[in-house]
Order: C-alpha cells, then sequence, then structure tokens
C-alpha cells in the first residue's frame, strides 16, 4: 500500500464560533491532500499538508482546455461524536467515470478513498455538529503540463480539500423557485453531461444568471435536441410526484447519476412506491399541474439532500407546487437519509463508514 505524507500546519486558524452562518464553500481547513500524476510515473507523492496556494504555470492546461473534474462529497458529526461518510466508494467510483471521460488515468480507488478518510480524521474538529451543517469535501483533478495545445495532459494533480457547511440554499428547506430553460443548453447525449467537469458548470453560468435576475435559485435543463424534455437542476436530479407515481429522468448519458438520486431511487422502492425513471416532458408536467396531479417536485444532491420545489417558471407559465409547502415524500425521504447520514436512524443498508 502507498505511503501517505503528512505535514501538519504550524499555524492553524481559527475555526467558527457561529456554526448557524457557515454559508457554503466560503471557508476552508486547515489541510488539503495532494497526490501528482506523471506520465511513466503513474499517481505518486500522496500527502496532507497545510491548505495554501498552489503553484501553476500561465500555460498550464487546465487553464486553456477544461481538463478537470471532481466530486462533492460530506463529513458529518453523529450526536454520539462518530465522524461518517455516505456512501463514498460511490463517488470515487463516478470520479473515475469523469476521468475515462476526459482521458485522465484513473485513480486506485480503494487508496483514493483511503486518502480521503486520512484527510477527514486530520481535519476531523473542523466538522461542525450544530443540525444540518457538515464538512463538505471536495476531491479534484486537473491536467498541469505546461502547454498551449490541445491533447490530453500527461501530469494532472488530484487535490482534496475541506468546507465546513450549513445549507446549501439559503431556504434551506423551505421550498425553492426553479427556472425552466429554454433557450440555453448544457449538454446533450455523446457529450459530458453524465460525468462531473467543470465545462459543464461554465455551460450552465449564463441561464444560472438569467434565472437569478428573475430572482429564481436554479435552472431545469431541457434536453439539448428538442428542447421539451426534462433532464436536471443545475445542482441536483429531479423528481416529480404526479398522481401515485414518482418519475425522474432517466440516466441516458446527458444528465448525472448523482449519488442522493440513486438512494433515494432505492428507499423509495424500499417503502413499496411506484418510482419511475424515464423521459418526461416539460409539457406532461405541466398538463398534470393543471390537471391537480402535480403533488411534488423535489430536487436530490450532495450539497442539499432534499430540495423541495414551491414554485416552476416555464415562459410565461407558472406552476405553484404544493401551495409552496414540501411535500410528504420530500419530507420523509430527507428526514430518512439525513438521519443516517447523521447517524440517528440506524443504517441497515450499510451506506455509511465510520472514520476513526
Amino acid at each position: 500500500m502507498k505511503e501517505i505524507k503528512i505535514e501538519l500546519t504550524k499555524y492553524p486558524k481559527d475555526k467558527p464560533t457561529d456554526e448557524s452562518k457557515l454559508g457554503f464553500g466560503t471557508i476552508f481547513t486547515d489541510h488539503m491532500f495532494i497526490m501528482n500524476y506523471d506520465e511513466g510515473q503513474g499517481w505518486h507523492d500522496a500527502r496532507i499538508v497545510p491548505y495554501g496556494p498552489i503553484s501553476l504555470e500561465p500555460s498550464a492546461m487546465c487553464l486553456h482546455y477544461g481538463q478537470t473534474v471532481f466530486e462533492g462529497m460530506k463529513a458529518y458529526r453523529a450526536k454520539d461524536g462518530r465522524i461518517l461518510l455516505f456512501r463514498p466508494e460511490k463517488n470515487m467510483a463516478r470520479l473515475n467515470v469523469s476521468n475515462e471521460r476526459l482521458c485522465i488515468p484513473k485513480l486506485d480507488e480503494a487508496f483514493a478513498l483511503k486518502c480521503l478518510e486520512k484527510l477527514v480524521s486530520v481535519e476531523k474538529d473542523w466538522i461542525p455538529s450544530e443540525e444540518g451543517t457538515s464538512l463538505y469535501l471536495r476531491p479534484f483533478i486537473f491536467a498541469i503540463d505546461a502547454q498551449v495545445g490541445v491533447h490530453p495532459g500527461k501530469h494532472l494533480m488530484f487535490l482534496i480539500i475541506c468546507s465546513p457547511v450549513g445549507a446549501y440554499y439559503p431556504e434551506g428547506l423551505n421550498p425553492v423557485k426553479i427556472y425552466v430553460e429554454s433557450q440555453y443548453v448544457r449538454a446533450v447525449r455523446g457529450g459530458m453531461g453524465y460525468v462531473k467537469a467543470g465545462g459543464n458548470y461554465a455551460a450552465s453560468l449564463k441561464a444560472q444568471d438569467e434565472a437569478e435576475h428573475q430572482d429564481y435559485t436554479q435552472v431545469l435543463w431541457l434536453d439539448g435536441i428538442e428542447r421539451k424534455y426534462i433532464e436536471e437542476v443545475g445542482t441536483m436530479n429531479v423528481f416529480f410526484v404526479i398522481g401515485d407515481e414518482i418519475i425522474t429522468p432517466a440516466l441516458q448519458g446527458s444528465i448525472l447519476p448523482g449519488i442522493t438520486r440513486m438512494s433515494a431511487i432505492d428507499m423509495l422502492k424500499l417503502w413499496g412506491l411506484q418510482v419511475t425513471e424515464r423521459t418526461i416532458s416539460i409539457e406532461e408536467v405541466y398538463q398534470a399541474y393543471q390537471n391537480g396531479q402535480l403533488k411534488e417536485v423535489f430536487g436530490t444532491g450532495t450539497a442539499a439532500v432534499i430540495s423541495p420545489v414551491g414554485q416552476l417558471k416555464w415562459n410565461d407559465k407558472i406552476m405553484e407546487i404544493n401551495n409552496g409547502k414540501i411535500g410528504e415524500i420530500s419530507q420523509r425521504l430527507y428526514d430518512t437519509l439525513t438521519g443516517i447520514q447523521w447517524g440517528d436512524i440506524e443504517d441497515n443498508l450499510n451506506w455509511t463508514t465510520e472514520i476513526k
């Protein structure tokens, strides 16, 4: 097994004293993980070092051609003091799917997970304990070749940084307002929509900016060909409760296979509810709304876990969902998944990993 070198900071930062004001992704811990890749040598020099700037050549390929991928996951502090990760092996497997699509050498998933666990153990005092808080973990990889020329990088870096966080959305578990994007396209089949690549999020910025100008929290993307079939929200997969059926867009290569999405589907099936993965058009959703059959809409993702949707805006049509309140299924999913993540509910599914 490879060695993980550890260099502890000599200048520890002051930790946040008011965990109710953590926000999301603005505070970073004392240390970070780094590992390098060089062609002919493979991945090497795994190390935990003080958090700080990294040095790149202005010609570094990641800055010009976007050969970069990432993951998002969390560490949770249970009431009994245990530190838990939620299905972390799924994140590492998905990171390698992203690596394959962007011609990045694959990681040893077991070793990468060991590195992440070691970093969390070093930074465990940074994990907040107030309800709804956690330590957000951001593994990412990028090409650092000092060359202007379009080809896969031969020299890369793998980093993991940590950030104590509160709720992703300021609304918390209150329903959010979502803007349906009909003009711009984020991804198509055959593209990179199914991986966590920086370019996917760059492609979403224009629509996200327009949504925010109209006082909407996020964008709901339609397919890139016909602009009619629902894909995903900018930072979440999406579910619709229509009558007695719970529908989420099928994975067809243009949307992200979310870990929380997978877990929600597994849980809904365990409860004996009818959950279907299929294509669903925005017109079908609107007709269900008109007919009084659209009971709930919610998003799933690592950052927000479950985010109920209280309003959808599609062109000039505004759909008010469940009177702007969280629905029964959304609430039950949130309570169950977060209960497992924070160790309040017994994990009979072996979804959590304890960090010693």
